[in-house]
């Protein structure tokens, strides 16, 4: 029987001084602060036995995974399937009492909370998600794998692999900036889940990432 650990890893901090959802926008970078937390979970990981780093294409997901795959002397993959979630109001303002969700002509995007009718189906995120897991632990077989992707994309795949529903209030998610939601199997079967914060906690309301 050979374990293997898949550790899905949010991006640190991203540089978006407009306040804007950016989704799948190109150029979003890491802040200062992102680019101290990707430092910081590298260290952390640095004496893990990693043999395979992959990201999403989106650039703060590639600046995020560039310090883990240097220090463990690594090139770095990329698989489309961990990107961002689609979402209509991207590139707009979305906090509450501003921004487009003020806008009747948006209201209709709000609809259907369940599914939602804003953007991407849960069910796909959470399918294309365990398809990019399953590739980097076939990669990384008895050893341990670093995805680097994003908020909802993690959470959602979590959600599906503990059996609960998809729907959910985004306060509640456990996945602060830069954290690291692990994923420890048996062969091809899921036999345990860990979570860790190496850079902190972060306000999960910070969604937009």
């Amino acid at each position: 029987m050979t374990q293997t650990v898949v550790h899905l890893l949010r991006h640190g901090e991203v540089h978006n001084p407009s306040g804007i959802l950016y989704g799948r926008l190109p150029h979003f970078r890491l802040s200062e602060t992102g680019k101290r937390q990707a430092l910081t979970v590298a260290e952390y990981l640095r004496d893990h036995d990693i043999t395979h780093v992959v990201a999403s294409p989106l650039l703060r997901a590639q600046e995020t995974a560039t310090p883990i795959a240097g220090s463990h002397r690594l090139e770095l993959a990329t698989d489309d399937r961990l990107i961002e979630s689609e979402n209509v109001f991207e590139g707009q303002k979305v906090s509450v009492g501003d921004g487009a969700l003020r806008h009747p002509r948006n209201w209709p995007h709000l609809r259907d909370p369940f599914t939602p009718s804003w953007g991407e189906p849960y069910l796909r995120i959470a399918h294309r998600m365990l398809g990019a897991v399953h590739r980097a632990r076939a990669a990384a077989a008895g050893h341990e794998a670093v995805c680097v992707s994003h908020q909802l994309p993690v959470w959602t795949v979590r959600r599906y692999l503990e059996g609960k529903r998809l729907w959910h209030n985004p306060s509640r998610r456990e996945c602060s900036l830069a954290s690291l939601t692990s994923l420890v199997f048996e062969d091809e079967r899921l036999v345990g889940l860990r979570y860790a914060e190496p850079a902190g906690a972060s306000d999960p309301k910070n969604t937009g990432a």
